[in-house]
């Protein structure tokens, strides 16, 4: 058996018999389909076909739905374009055309602007934070709460860690050298690059590259080496900055359509939540593992000049990203909510962070 199989199969059974309300918020009765029955579901995502760490990070999801339920529910995945395009995941969920998408929260930041909290948010938790959020601080039932009118079920169901703050066709000395940029960057972080004097573009995953060697962007952040080797990016800019101020631990999120959700009998539920918790945790690990070796080929293979952004341009985002996010908390009371709990999770991690991380 191999180890991943292993991890995947032992820590599904732990998450199956220890996920409470807060976890999974289903449990499970005794229903149970026939053995016969074989339950077909379809997952479109917002990455590009098979694309490493993200795409296949969806993939991996399918296969551990399948593989825990015993071949009951069957996932079949499409990526990007190959069903809907990559920025109409959420809609073709809610609307049930789907049963499942794979995405990140913050696309949809101009349908729920307070669904970037769920992402990741400037100069904000990290991903072993998130996770704490997520799992133990109330934050899911948030976020399904939010959801809930459109009809979806939210899971984490992936991290990237914390991201590179991307790739630039020129060197950026001080913020003057943000004016004017035109730059892709989603979320929170968008209107941050925005209200310092650059302009934000949201751009898939795929169509990053040509829009950065045809001129059309001046800059891209995507994730991170492992992603942004494979991309090319490099080909189009020589200047890969850091740090990830605008997604320090960056969440991604499986969509479950919730009237295909409550027709699965209960068991089938609870494993379906749980696969997510699975692929959440086998994601972090991957790029955590990934990205050093893609960073390694990037500069000793590519010539790559990785620098780190002056900490003028640092302190004028973070003191800009401040404004921002507070302002996600001041629309409707749900948001207000969620606001309040991100910003007392944040406030209580920090003080533990800046003891434990210390060395």
């Amino acid at each position: 058996m191999k180890r991943r199989d292993f991890v995947t199969i032992a820590g599904a059974a732990t998450l199956l018999a220890g996920c409470g309300e807060k976890q999974c918020d289903t449990q499970v009765s005794g229903s149970v389909a026939s053995s016969s029955e074989v339950i077909n579901w379809t997952m479109v995502t917002t990455w590009p076909p098979g694309f490493q760490g993200l795409g296949t990070g969806a993939e991996y999801l399918a296969e551990q739905i399948n593989r825990l339920s015993n071949g009951r529910i069957k996932v079949k995945v499409y990526g990007a374009n190959e069903l809907v395009p990559a920025l109409q995941v959420f809609d073709a969920v809610s609307s049930g055309s789907v049963e499942m998408g794979h995405g990140a929260s913050y696309y949809w930041k101009g349908k729920l602007p307070a669904a970037s909290f769920f992402s990741s948010v400037p100069f904000g938790l990290n991903a072993q934070e998130m996770n704490s959020w997520l799992l133990h601080g109330g934050a899911l039932e948030l976020w399904q709460e939010l959801y809930s009118p459109y009809n979806i079920v939210p899971m984490p169901a992936g991290n990237t860690d914390i991201q590179m703050a991307g790739w630039f066709n020129k060197e950026i000395k001080s913020m003057a050298d943000i004016q004017g940029l035109k730059m892709r960057i989603p979320g929170l972080g968008g209107e941050v690059l925005k209200r310092a004097g650059g302009t934000p573009e949201l751009i898939a995953g795929g169509e990053i590259f040509n829009a950065l060697e045809r001129g059309r962007i001046d800059a891209a952040e995507f994730v991170g080496p492992y992603n942004d080797l494979a991309f090319g990016f490099y080909k189009a800019a020589k200047f890969y900055y850091y740090p990830g101020w605008q997604e320090p631990g960056t969440t991604l999120e499986a969509l479950i359509n919730q009237q295909a959700l409550d027709a699965l009998p209960d068991d089938l539920q609870q494993i379906v939540k749980s696969a997510c918790l699975v692929a959440n945790a086998d994601m972090l690990a991957e790029f955590t593992r990934k990205n050093s070796e893609a960073l390694t080929t990037l500069v000793q293979d590519h010539g790559v000049i990785v620098k780190r952004l002056p900490q003028d341009v640092l302190d004028a985002f973070q003191n800009i990203s401040e404004q921002v996010v507070a302002e996600q908390g001041q629309g409707n009371p749900l948001s207000q909510k969620i606001y309040q709990s991100y910003k007392a999770f944040k406030e209580k991690s920090l003080s533990w962070r800046e003891i434990s991380q210390s060395l």
